[in-house]
């Protein structure tokens, strides 16, 4: 639950606010950002999928099964569509938002690939963390080793939990860390 995909595009501002030259921004502007992307990328979804969940009377891991997996996709979607859309509207600077586009993709990719084949979607929001810092490491120069480091146990641990709770096999937790990487790569490049 710490690590679920909804929290690392906020996560991943956070960082670019407090490791990067943003953290010289007022705190006022880089605390209305993370609000807004809190209340469109895990606020609402969470609501929307819980409020959907109960409607179908599924439990967690029902909910889990690759049948069942389309709307809460669709809910995700629309609601990172919002918050990218809110943030051009406020001039929210691009590099920024593709950090919401690269879950946007990710979140696509994934729901696309479910029709026919169950993938991590956790593991892939972890792998498109990396894969945007690999990109931010490359557009503001600095060495993210220890990062790298630090998130690839993060996956590792994510993973595990995934194949304990017998929610995916190996192949989809490790084909969904590399969608992730790949798409967060791309997405900030």
């Amino acid at each position: 639950m710490v690590f679920t995909p909804f929290y690392l595009p906020l996560v991943g501002l956070a960082a670019l606010f407090i490791f990067s030259y943003m953290s010289l921004m007022p705190w006022q502007y880089k605390l209305t950002v993370l609000l807004m992307v809190y209340v469109f990328t895990i606020l609402f979804p969470t609501l929307l999928i819980h409020a959907y969940r109960n409607y179908q009377g599924w439990s967690r891991l029902q909910l889990g099964m690759k049948e069942r997996r389309l709307v809460p996709y669709v809910i995700a979607i629309i609601c990172y569509f919002a918050c990218y859309f809110v943030m051009v509207y406020l001039h929210i600077p691009q590099f920024m938002a593709n950090i919401l586009v690269a879950a946007l993709i990710i979140q696509i990719v994934c729901a696309i690939i479910n029709v026919w084949w169950k993938v991590s979607t956790h593991t892939a929001a972890i792998g498109g963390f990396e894969g945007a810092l690999l990109a931010f490491s490359i557009l503001f120069a600095f060495n993210p080793l220890w990062w790298f480091s630090i998130i690839l146990i993060i996956a590792g641990m994510v993973g595990t939990s995934r194949m304990i709770l017998r929610q995916h096999s190996l192949s989809q937790v490790v084909v969904g860390f590399l969608i992730g990487m790949v798409a967060g790569f791309w997405a900030i490049i």
